[in-house]
């Protein structure tokens, strides 16, 4: 889908670019019932800079964000855009941590605080291999404990070592940490997870589940490595819902 031209705005094509995939991205999200009033983040690295990135105006609901008022920070916390909008300090302190530290890996970031999610970062297991989604997920996964509002820069170290090699970090008690190299790469894996723990609480609320053998999930897991290679780790899927939701208001293009 074609983006609306860049307006009167400081920053280069490559920026404005991404500028509205973020855009379009926290739109998705609310569209989707993912939206915490003014709280959660969806953040992303600044293309050509280093230790930039760009992050949620505190104060607007997702569906008030666009490409232009998306505050530009450094991992520092310092307002270096154009936005006069200020930042909510949990969100700068995870994610900035993460920009900082994780490189490419670390790209694009989302926490959310879905019911389900949450429900599963509650749940002692985590997340079971009781269903199609979850099955995906098994192994790349990591854990970490329940340590109040991630406001302490202390933490941040905490958070890095038990995410290990994973894009996933399950924030015990709180919600999920989900990341990769590009938005519609974050976008999918963060669709598919939250399908997956909505299907685990719908399952464990019957009783006992049916949990999938490991040598089941091993070979799930290799041929939907297969099948991923298509068309890009979730392009199709953000830009069908681009098209979702600029049915509804394209004022995010803005």
């Amino acid at each position: 889908m074609a983006t609306q031209m860049k307006p009167k705005f400081e920053c280069s094509e490559e920026e404005w670019k991404v500028r509205q995939d973020l855009a379009a991205c926290y739109r998705i999200f609310e569209h989707l019932g993912w939206g915490e009033s003014i709280y959660n983040h969806i953040s992303v690295a600044v293309p050509g800079e280093k230790d930039t990135f760009l992050i949620n105006p505190f104060g607007l609901l997702y569906d008030e964000v666009t490409a232009s008022n998306l505050v530009k920070i450094d991992v520092e916390g310092n307002n270096v855009g154009q936005s006069q909008y200020m930042v909510n300090k949990a969100g700068f302190t995870q994610h900035a941590h993460f920009h900082k530290h994780l490189g490419e890996k670390a790209t694009a970031i989302c926490h959310v605080h879905t019911t389900a999610t949450m429900a599963v970062c509650s749940h002692k297991d985590g997340l079971l291999p009781t269903n199609f989604y979850a099955c995906n997920f098994q192994g790349q996964i990591g854990y970490h404990d329940f340590e109040g509002v991630t406001v302490r820069p202390e933490e941040g170290d905490r958070l890095v070592e038990n995410l290990g090699n994973h894009s996933i970090l399950m924030l015990r008690n709180h919600g999920p940490v989900v990341m990769d190299k590009t938005i519609p790469g974050m976008f999918v894996k963060m669709w598919a997870l939250q399908r997956a723990c909505e299907i685990q609480v719908a399952t464990l609320s019957q009783g006992e589940p049916n949990i999938v053998k490991q040598e089941v999930v091993d070979v799930h897991q290799r041929d939907l490595s297969t099948m991923q290679t298509q068309g890009g780790a979730g392009l199709f899927d953000f830009e069908a819902w681009k098209r979702r939701v600029s049915k509804i208001d394209e004022s995010w293009k803005s």
